[in-house]
């Protein structure tokens, strides 16, 4: 039972993990806007079979396909994001992405409350078909249409994008030159990451994702409320508090991100997820010695909101923020596909293996989530530089000088 009830949690996982190995190309051969587009259209008609279903293979083969379409935007959203906006306006546009889907997550915990899972999918289906006709009034990426050889519609993007009047003289010779350099290089497949003038890159990218997902993000957020039982606290007030914390935080993390910069948030963020999930694991230690019995339920929902708050305000938003921002554009499809696809695979293992890890010690699982919190201190600190400020080609320039 423990089993089937895993697997069906985390079978939108598998689906995201298939569209993060396939994200990157598409993005690159139909472009960022077409992208968005297909994966809307994947995600219609997951939401839809979920709607119709008649059989639980039904709801397996739905979820998959919205798992598919979202392993696809949650590449090419925040990529497309950093390609169009100002330098310094780039981190708070791209974490807006991440406050949209904590906001959309949010709003599905408390409608789902009220409402039956297939009118829950319909709705489900509703942002799909506003972003899908969205599509159609915005441009496409001026780095990709440059990329691509189509310098005038490049421009034209551009001029639309900073306004009729804005001279974009600058930042349009500082993409045809960078276009330009790539021009020479070959498009990178996936191995070709792997060459030591990408290493710097690809660690900062890879490492970031997994120490994201290896630190319990998706086990504490999709068993939150069996977590709050566990600990001997309602579960529905201790979801409504997650919800209420939530949003204000990845807000905040929105308006600090181009203020205080992305290592600075990052730092205070991942130093805040360490503290929940040692109180978390302190609760459920006092539960197992019998001690301080009517306050370890309080710190556990403590734990939990600090974690959640905390997470929300840098470690669920930047790590993208910056995979959007570390790779030259010649290696941009190849690199988000690999780090995308690391994120979905930790995001899987972690939603399926957490009941086990819970049946096997609540106190141990906290405890070793905790640790991984305080490694993603120190890797930040030492590894994940600041890009605040700077254009992609001055980040790219810093970071994978080309021989």
């Amino acid at each position: 039972m423990v089993v089937a009830y895993s697997l069906f949690g985390s079978i939108l996982t598998i689906g995201a993990m298939i569209g993060a190995i396939m994200s990157g190309k598409i993005a690159d051969y139909i472009g960022r806007r077409g992208t968005m587009g297909f994966s809307d259209i994947v995600c219609i008609i997951g939401w839809a079979i979920i709607v119709f279903s008649k059989a639980a293979w039904w709801l397996d083969l739905g979820r998959l396909l919205v798992g598919y379409g979202m392993g696809l935007l949650s590449y090419v959203v925040p990529v497309y994001i950093a390609e169009i906006t100002p330098k310094n306006l780039r981190g708070g546009f791209t974490t807006v992405h991440q406050l949209m889907i904590c906001i959309g997550v949010s709003m599905t915990y408390l409608i789902g409350a009220f409402l039956n899972w297939r009118i829950l999918a319909l709705i489900g289906t509703i942002p799909c078909l506003v972003q899908l006709i969205g599509l159609c009034f915005i441009p496409e990426s001026p780095r990709w249409l440059a990329k691509t050889g189509k310098g005038i519609e490049s421009e034209a993007a551009l001029q639309r994008l900073r306004g009729a009047d804005a001279d974009i003289s600058e930042e349009a010779a500082e993409i045809r030159e960078y276009t330009e350099t790539l021009e020479r290089l070959s498009e990178g497949g996936i191995l070709e990451l792997f060459q030591r003038k990408y290493a710097h890159s690809l660690i900062v990218g890879v490492g970031l994702m997994v120490l994201q997902q290896f630190g319990g993000v998706n086990g504490i957020a999709f068993y939150a409320s069996s977590i709050f039982i566990s600990a001997g606290f309602s579960g529905s007030i201790g979801m409504i508090a997650m919800v209420v914390i939530q949003i204000p935080m990845t807000l905040l993390g929105v308006l600090l991100m181009d203020k205080s910069g992305r290592r600075p948030l990052l730092l205070v963020s991942a130093a805040g997820t360490c503290l929940g999930c040692l109180l978390a694991a302190l609760s459920f230690l006092f539960q197992d010695l019998q001690q301080w019995i009517k306050a370890t339920p309080f710190l556990a929902l403590v734990g939990v909101l600090v974690y959640t708050g905390s997470f929300s305000l840098g470690m669920g938003g930047i790590p993208w923020v910056i995979m959007s921002e570390v790779f030259p554009i010649n290696m941009k499809g190849s690199a988000g596909s690999l780090v995308t696809l690391v994120s979905w695979l930790g995001s899987w293992i972690i939603s399926f293996t957490f009941n086990f890890l819970m049946k096997w010690s609540s106190t141990g699982t906290f405890f070793a989530f905790s640790a991984i919190c305080s490694l993603t201190v120190l890797f930040v600190a030492k590894l994940v530089p600041e890009t605040k400020g700077r254009t992609l080609e001055e980040i790219q320039a810093s970071m994978n000088p080309f021989s």
